[in-house]
């Protein structure tokens, strides 16, 4: 049987900070997906999966209400604006933050046991 990993789980594991949306951290992790481009995020990102981006703005916290994200992981050392925090805390979305890039990130996610099926 498959351990169930929550956002929180993953959390300190991977060395995250969390910036927003305090209360969706036991929202349970199907997967994960990279990508910048908010249509592609959109046709191919699953519910519950955790989603690596740079971008920051506040219109990628309704992309992950739209598809059901279980967290926005920001790369790079990228901060979110003031607006995307607040959006994320009225949704109860996770915004996660992390030094590394995204592909050193999602090697160790996997590592973790978060795949990368999409839908």
């Amino acid at each position: 049987m498959e351990e169930i990993l929550k956002v929180l789980d993953i959390i300190k594991q991977a060395d995250l900070k969390i910036e927003a949306g305090q209360r969706g951290t036991d929202r349970e992790i199907k997967g994960g997906y990279c990508g910048d481009l908010l249509s592609d995020v959109m046709a191919n990102a699953g519910k519950g999966d955790l989603w690596l981006t740079i971008q920051s703005h506040q219109n990628v916290v309704a992309v992950a209400v739209l598809r059901e994200l279980a967290a926005i992981i920001l790369v790079n050392g990228r901060l979110p604006e003031e607006e995307t925090k607040n959006k994320a805390e009225a949704e109860g979305i996770p915004i996660l933050c992390s030094n590394l890039p995204a592909y050193e990130l999602a090697g160790r996610l996997h590592k973790m046991g978060i795949g990368g099926e999409g839908k």
